[in-house]
């Protein structure tokens, strides 16, 4: 099937012509600098047309007129005279207000109108990977500029802007191109309307999390949507970060991750022949899962004084889970360093450590 999306390097483009392309459909790209010749022949080959080409900065109000309502209609009498397939076109929620970019926008909307296997796509403010920064995204803008200790300014932080996400949009112009989707207006759902304030502290919150090893917030489908967003503008040689290892004669103890209210991982690390552990805890409660390495996990009830030693080994992964009230080791049996992920129920509180010595 043949799919003619003009303006297929924009960043809505873009994302839909990989979609497309890992989904082995056969891609015809167009973008406005184009000749008309090739668009025409691109008419004549298309299956479905997506429309994703137009001007929303320019030098001029003809710009704009001829960018977004010429286009479309040039494309349209293509539709006509050639090929008549179905017809797609990206729109904008300030389409029909009172500056020349809203009356392209109508103009083009109405021009699509008048052709029968129209879908019109309204969209909000699309965010995603592979937004141009410092053009017309907030987001893309915020990402780029935090991820680089570049500060940002609001002028009004409760100002709220409606937002949709770039796979949101990309799903919707999927369902129109497997026939899903009956013609006509659309509006890509589902819309989250934030306030700047809110964006912009998320965003920093996103950077901090590289910091202070907090797993980012996700309590949100804007804020989960928005962390993907964030990670594609870090720069590419800055992907890799340190964490604090607490490294002894021992081995080595490092937090990984750490949540708000559901505790924390880290790695434990011991050499051959070395017992770790030995106390047991009121309330905080963990599991142990040897990676790599071999050795033992030893409990014992400190009342009843019941005892059991598992076996583990990192060639067959077992969770070990360390209840309250058991006194505790874990010792490296073998030739190689013994290598145990480690979960807690809690975040590690240096003034309230809830832990106390006590040997198996």
């Amino acid at each position: 099937m043949n799919i003619l999306v003009t303006g297929s390097r924009g960043f809505i483009g873009s994302n839909l012509v990989t979609t497309l392309e890992a989904n082995n459909y056969n891609v015809l790209k167009f973008e406005s600098d184009g000749s008309f010749d090739l668009l025409a022949d691109y008419v004549k080959q298309a299956d479905f047309v997506v429309h994703l080409a137009g001007v929303n900065r320019a030098q001029s109000a003809f710009e704009f007129y001829n960018g977004n309502a010429g286009l479309t209609e040039t494309l349209v009498e293509m539709l006509v005279t050639f090929n008549r397939v179905p017809l797609l076109i990206s729109s904008s929620s300030q389409a029909g207000n009172d500056t020349d970019y809203g009356k392209s926008k109508a103009m083009a909307e109405e021009i699509t109108r008048k052709y029968e296997k129209h879908h019109i796509f309204r969209l909000n403010n699309v965010y995603g990977k592979w937004s141009r920064p410092n053009y017309n995204s907030v987001i893309a803008t915020w990402c780029h500029n935090v991820a680089r200790d570049i500060e940002i300014i609001i002028n009004d932080e409760s100002t709220e802007i409606s937002f949709v996400y770039i796979d949101d949009v990309v799903k919707d112009i999927m369902n129109a191109i497997e026939g899903k989707l009956n013609y006509g207006d659309h509006i890509v759902e589902p819309v989250d309307t934030v306030s700047l304030g809110e964006v912009k502290d998320l965003i920093e919150s996103f950077k901090e999390s590289r910091i202070n090893f907090e797993v980012p917030r996700m309590d949100s489908r804007f804020a989960k949507n928005l962390y993907s967003t964030y990670l594609s503008y870090i720069p590419i040689d800055e992907m890799k970060y340190d964490l604090k290892m607490n490294v002894d004669n021992r081995g080595s103890f490092t937090e990984v991750l750490k949540t708000k209210d559901q505790g924390q991982v880290s790695i434990n690390v011991a050499k051959p022949g070395i017992t770790k552990g030995q106390h047991w805890h009121h309330s905080k409660n963990e599991k142990f899962l040897v990676v790599y390495g071999e050795g033992n996990i030893e409990i014992r009830h400190i009342i009843t004084n019941e005892k059991y030693k598992y076996e583990v080994s990192g060639d067959k992964l077992e969770v070990v889970d360390i209840p309250t009230g058991y006194t505790h080791n874990i010792t490296n049996t073998g030739t190689t360093d013994m290598v145990t992920l480690m979960w807690a129920n809690e975040v590690f509180d240096k003034d309230n450590p809830d832990t106390y010595f006590e040997e198996v």
